[in-house]
């Protein structure tokens, strides 16, 4: 049998297609409003010396930064959408660039602006919105502002950071070139002698198909491949660090997770508690390993056994408009207005549905201002509609901010960005869970959300241990070596996964194929938006009215508050490691009845 042809992008069906006429009727109706956003440099530059002076030119500045936003978020999108349609139109990657030059020129003719807002005594800013009272809607911004005085420069200092923004993106970018373009894995080959591709595509099905002697050499090309560069990837990570650490510093604060949650108002508490949390809990990460080793059937469970299927010879075959109709069942807890906006995003071009040949890889959400924008490659199977349900969840985040909030308060924080999008998932699984009568479907289903929280809870704070570990000992001016990366990571794989699994040493170079290390502290949102999801999940299906309108109220609140605050009004304290705690003390009932079913298949 041929394999099934990957289509052309003309080939693929309207109605599979998201629509980005919404934003722009052509090719020629964006180039002109990029060649009109052109105008907003010397626009910006026009306020230099005037906005900490007339309470009129502040406003006047702040409603052209709305503006600006506005703007150049249409132009972000139809951008990047229109060449993630198809990464082989050089038409397409030269809007991005181009738009990506006009934000730089845009940042620095701003860079004034902070510091000259900072110039401005209290007594003054109070006569201020006391003489404007359209300033009154920016206070809040204007305060988050005002509390990180001590860390803004001069204004040409911030001139000149703002130059060097491509420059702190080097280390990756070069990553991203290398891990991406250049490297190439040998392949892999099967118990019958046959040969596998192995790419950064391939690899993950490759893991969890139930070909042991094919996930062994997979594993083990790949990772030998790695270690062959080891040398270069820590040069890569080290750079990053001494970006970071320079960041910092410049910025004056203590450290550089200090810098990476300032911005976005997250207690650092939140994060080593998460940790702490998550170690306490141990023990049933442990039983999960063992339990998988019992449902294989091996005497030794290694690395390369993590991601094959506990339980064999399921198939869930799902079409896009059977998973389609099985979220919005799932979604019903949340009542009718979330379940018609997310009719409405289903049949109102939101939604690139299938693969063609040169569209971009993988699944996003993006919160355009007409409307969210939802990549998918749907392959008609379980992980896909999942995928469905947790893009859409980004998609009515983003929908309800931007509905609910002022420009300036719409785009919330990505603290709180995965709660919606794992919440979504976690109805969907409840939701099969309670309408799946066959005992081996439903082990199956199980086995899917153990996994959920063995790569996003457990596997992300893992991750997270890492970037804090490595960070800290830039910080004491210990030496980046491929040794230190190496022998950190190997023991913290010991420890979240215990002596139960045989320890690979090809494990101990994952950390360089992680592109997530790059993103300054970005990984522990998964496992904290994972907790909160859950337990936020629990919340509306054990609740009421009361419940919903608190998590419809958290989607509507964009950035007015702080994350730790919003997450608070819906019903989750995230500076309590109960939330933590709570969310694994399901996981250890998963496998309660995990351990029950196998017994019975």
């Amino acid at each position: 049998m041929s394999e099934k042809k990957i289509p052309q992008r003309s080939e693929v069906s309207a109605e599979y297609k998201w629509k980005l006429e919404d934003l722009y009727e052509n090719d020629e109706a964006f180039e002109k409003a990029l060649d009109d956003a052109g105008k907003y440099p010397d626009m910006l530059s026009a306020y230099k010396g005037k906005i900490s002076v007339s309470a009129s030119d502040m406003l006047g500045y702040l409603k052209l930064d709305d503006e600006i936003t506005e703007i150049a978020r249409d132009l972000i999108h139809y951008s990047n959408r229109k060449s993630d349609e198809d990464t082989r139109v050089s038409l397409y990657s030269g809007y991005c660039e181009r738009v990506e030059s006009l934000l730089t020129n845009i940042s620095s003719a701003a860079a004034f602006a902070v510091p000259e807002i900072l110039s401005v005594p209290e007594e003054k800013m109070e006569a201020f919105y006391k003489e404007e009272s359209g300033l009154e809607l920016y206070r809040l911004s204007l305060d988050r502002i005002f509390k990180r005085r001590e860390h803004i420069l001069s204004p040409e200092e911030e001139r000149i950071l703002a130059m060097t923004g491509e420059m702190k993106n080097t280390p990756s970018t070069v990553f991203s070139m290398l891990d991406n373009a250049d490297i190439k894995f040998p392949d892999a080959v099967d118990k019958d002698g046959k040969t596998h591709q192995v790419t950064h595509g391939s690899y993950i099905p490759l893991m969890q198909g139930e070909n042991r002697v094919l996930r062994k050499s997979a594993f083990e090309n790949l990772y030998h491949t790695y270690k062959s560069f080891e040398n270069t990837y820590t040069s890569i990570l080290s750079g990053h660090l001494k970006t970071l650490s320079f960041n910092a510093n410049v910025r004056k604060y203590e450290n550089t997770l200090e810098a990476a949650l300032d911005s976005t108002e997250v207690p650092q508490s939140v994060y080593h508690s998460l940790i702490e949390a998550v170690h306490a809990n141990m023990d049933k990460m442990y039983r999960y390993v063992e339990l998988r080793k019992k449902l294989l059937g091996v005497d030794e469970l290694h690395y390369y056994d993590l991601y094959a299927p506990m339980v064999s010879d399921v198939e869930m075959k799902i079409t896009y408009e059977e998973a389609r109709d099985m979220v919005l069942e799932a979604v019903k807890p949340l009542g009718e207005s979330y379940v018609e906006l997310m009719k409405k995003g289903f049949a109102g071009g939101w939604i690139d549905v299938y693969e063609n040949e040169g569209k971009c890889s993988g699944a996003y959400s993006a919160g355009a201002g007409v409307h969210p924008y939802v990549l998918l490659n749907h392959t008609d199977d379980l992980q896909s509609a999942f995928t469905i349900a947790h893009e859409m969840g980004h998609a009515l985040h983003s929908y309800y901010s931007n509905e609910n909030q002022p420009t300036v308060y719409s785009d919330y924080e990505i603290f709180v960005a995965e709660v919606a999008s794992t919440f979504n998932e976690s109805l969907l699984m409840q939701y099969l869970l309670k309408t799946t009568t066959d005992k081996k479907q439903k082990a199956y289903l199980i086995n899917y959300f153990l996994e959920q929280f063995r790569t996003t809870l457990y596997r992300q704070t893992m991750f997270a241990e890492f970037e804090l570990k490595i960070n800290e000992a830039q910080a004491r001016g210990e030496a980046i070596t491929s040794d230190f990366l190496c022998g950190l990571y190997g023991d913290l794989n010991k420890l979240y996964f215990g002596d139960g699994i045989t320890h690979d040493d090809e494990i101990n170079y994952e950390w360089a194929r992680i592109p997530h290390f790059y993103y300054n502290y970005y990984v522990y949102q998964y496992a904290t938006g994972f907790s909160a999801a859950i337990a936020l999940s629990q919340r509306v299906l054990n609740g009421g009215e009361t419940e919903v309108n608190d998590y419809l109220g958290f989607l509507k609140g964009g950035n007015s508050k702080t994350p730790v605050d919003l997450l608070k009004g819906a019903g989750v304290d995230m500076t309590d490691p109960k939330v933590v705690s709570d969310a694994l003390k399901l996981f250890g009932e998963l496998l309660d009845e995990m351990e029950a079913l196998a017994s019975e298949l």
